[in-house]
């Protein structure tokens, strides 16, 4: 009923971007693995939206909601790209509230200079939001790429965020080393009370690919790496890559309500301004 009844009141409409879907949740627990700062890049194109947020020019999240999510999806053009509030985008697909129901979503989007449109239907409740739209600004390109790629690791999340949560929040930095010898994953914190790590080893049953070609010892700054964690817990397996400059990749599987599979992957440079601390 909710694709039909959106169907109706945009059946005249010819937008430069047009989607549905049935449950918009399955847009939303995306867009909130990197709702760390309010504005985001949206790049459209015929294989889905990709959803960019960055800070201070160290730490980049993209969200990939692919086209096969969307029971309805239609681009105009080859690529579409603007900027949008994050904050105000979340709040109008949580319109109705968090509540068991179903909220159907069609977005519309008819290029540079105009608001992107969502209609969304609840129960036979209709109501719409027209969200301003900006010009997009140049993102961040890390060059990170496959081929400069040293170390890579595929792991359970539960492995992950049960590291993370067992940080020493008073650390500045967290270290990252991956390595073809044991520990062969350590992560390690430098707090008020000392040093401490949590080691995975390669055998474990978390670990599901292990490629570690030379032993790398990198820190990245904690409170950039902490919007990641978001996508930790809502991911059911991460790769974890680190290339040949130290910049790491963290790319989430996640699972949405209908089983599809969407990734969200974060970049982060690393820092070079922390001394190694006595021991």
């Amino acid at each position: 009923m909710g694709l039909l009844t959106l169907q109706n009141q945009t059946e005249d409409d010819d937008f430069a971007l047009n989607a549905c879907i049935e449950n918009a949740r399955n847009v939303t627990h995306i867009l909130k693995a990197v709702h760390f700062k309010d504005t985001a890049t949206v790049f459209a194109t015929e294989n889905g939206l990709k959803v960019t947020v960055e800070d201070s020019k160290c730490i980049q999240g993209n969200a990939f909601i692919q086209d096969q999510v969307f029971q309805e999806y239609s681009i105009r053009d080859e690529a579409l790209t603007f900027q949008i509030n994050l904050d105000i985008l979340l709040e109008c697909l949580n319109i109705f509230g968090s509540n068991n129901s179903t909220t159907t979503m069609r977005m519309m989007y008819n290029g540079y200079g105009t608001p992107l449109v969502l209609m969304l239907e609840e129960d036979g409740a209709v109501t719409d939001c027209s969200i301003r739209t900006m010009e997009a600004e140049e993102t961040l390109d890390f060059e990170f790429t496959a081929a400069n790629v040293v170390n890579k690791i595929i792991m359970k999340a539960d492995c992950l965020r049960e590291a993370f949560n067992e940080m020493d929040a008073s650390s500045e930095v967290l270290q990252i080393t991956m390595s073809p010898d044991p520990p062969h994953f350590r992560l390690a914190t430098f707090g008020l009370l000392g040093q401490s790590h949590q080691d995975i080893p390669k055998n474990s049953d978390m670990v599901e690919y292990f490629e570690c070609n030379e032993t790398l010892t990198n820190r990245y700054r904690l409170n950039l790496l902490k919007p990641s964690v978001k996508a930790v817990n809502l991911a059911c397996k991460v790769c974890v890559r680190v290339d040949h400059r130290g910049f790491l990749s963290l790319q989430h599987m996640i699972k949405n309500e209908n089983g599809q599979i969407c990734f969200v992957e974060y970049y982060c440079c690393p820092d070079e301004e922390f001394d190694e601390p006595a021991t």
